[in-house]
């Protein structure tokens, strides 16, 4: 006979629903909001002994956030159904934390910028080289992730860079690129890169404002260091 707690077994207003209902989603745990996501358990596990699994296969949020289908499903009571709804959740929470900004957000420094796009970035585990395209009035329009890999001067081509600038009609650009060490250091390449950057932009008439590199709540900016 087995030993095993389900979620049935638990008095009413200790079950994530009811206390969500009772007490707002602010007074659960992260086990508990993904209990409510994954809805189910296993014959033999409660939905929460589930969700701690998860929890713990991935060092908590920041690796699950980012998780892929396939990963996500490897854990005993979440199929595929169940991994895509959690990604949707995941993918719905940063379009919402955006949202604030995407109303043409102006940008008028490095901190602007770093604020608009860190918490976007800095969880990453691979480098993300993203582009954030002007108007005149420093406005974002528009924003593409150019390439994903390690920054390297022969693939961060400007004809990719600077395409969607002349598809948008935009003033100016901001690259971005997140170091998934979290120091945000600028190696040579970063320099080299950005160097580059700057010299095509000046021929086209489509300036390079600047290039940061996103840490983890840390960011150098290439221009405060004198080359841009």
């Amino acid at each position: 006979m087995s030993n095993s707690v389900l979620i049935k077994d638990f008095p009413k207003d200790e079950r994530p629903r009811e206390r969500l209902l009772k007490f707002g989603p602010g007074s659960l745990s992260n086990q508990d909001l993904l209990a409510i996501l994954l809805r189910t358990g296993t014959k033999n596990e409660s939905v929460l002994k589930v969700s701690n699994e998860l929890l713990l296969k991935f060092d908590g949020l920041r690796l699950l956030m980012n998780a892929s289908v396939e990963e996500i499903s490897n854990i005993k009571g979440i199929g595929e159904a169940k991994a895509v709804q959690l990604i949707a959740a995941f993918e719905l929470g940063k379009r919402i934390n955006r949202l604030q900004y995407d109303e043409r957000f102006m940008i008028k420094s490095p901190d602007d910028c770093a604020e608009y796009m860190m918490d976007e970035m800095r969880f990453l585990e691979q480098e993300h080289f993203v582009c954030l395209y002007l108007n005149t009035k420093n406005q974002v329009i528009a924003r593409e992730t150019i390439f994903k890999g390690s920054l390297n001067a022969s693939i961060v081509h400007p004809r990719e860079v600077f395409k969607e600038a002349f598809r948008r009609s935009a003033s100016s650009i901001i690259c971005l690129h997140n170091h998934p060490s979290g120091d945000p250091t600028p190696s040579r390449e970063d320099i080299e890169v950005t160097k580059r950057l700057v010299e095509c932009g000046k021929i086209i008439g489509i300036e390079l404002l600047d290039h940061i590199i996103i840490g983890e709540h840390k960011y150098v900016s290439l221009k405060e260091k004198g080359y841009v």
